[in-house]
């Protein structure tokens, strides 16, 4: 694999789901990341992930632009519900249930970081995941 240090996520092809997009910008299969992975996730308005957990990895989710409403639950599961907008990061622990919406009118972006590297891969595997060509 030749290693890539600069990568747009334009570079790399997408997973699609009928929520939105993720772009693996930074993976073990995109540039030999090993402890962790991350990209750009698109979501329309009205649009995000259901309620999840990613087992063993911890999260950071970073609002580049837009305006939604994220929960992560706290360590007892209930469900703590903030409004986010540009600049905010979150910070998922380890295997905590999360989620996120887009409340507002204009698109969502978010910058999201797993550590170690792999619950990426788990998406594969729902129903609605497509791969979305580079470019």
């Amino acid at each position: 694999m030749t290693e890539q240090n600069f990568v747009y996520p334009a570079d790399v092809n997408a997973f699609g789901f009928d929520w939105g997009r993720l772009a693996l910008t930074v993976a073990p299969e995109v540039n030999g990341a090993q402890r962790f992975s991350g990209g750009v996730v698109d979501l329309p308005p009205g649009m995000g992930h259901t309620r999840h957990n990613h087992p063993g990895a911890e999260e950071i989710i970073f609002v580049i632009s837009g305006n939604g409403e994220q929960m992560v639950e706290d360590p007892e599961g209930n469900p703590v519900v903030q409004q986010v907008g540009p600049g905010c990061t979150v910070f998922v622990p380890e295997s905590r249930y999360h989620s996120t919406l887009n409340t507002g009118s204009q698109p969502m972006q978010l910058f999201v970081v797993y550590s170690p590297a792999g619950p990426e891969l788990f998406l594969r595997t729902l129903p609605d995941f497509r791969i979305i060509p580079k470019g």
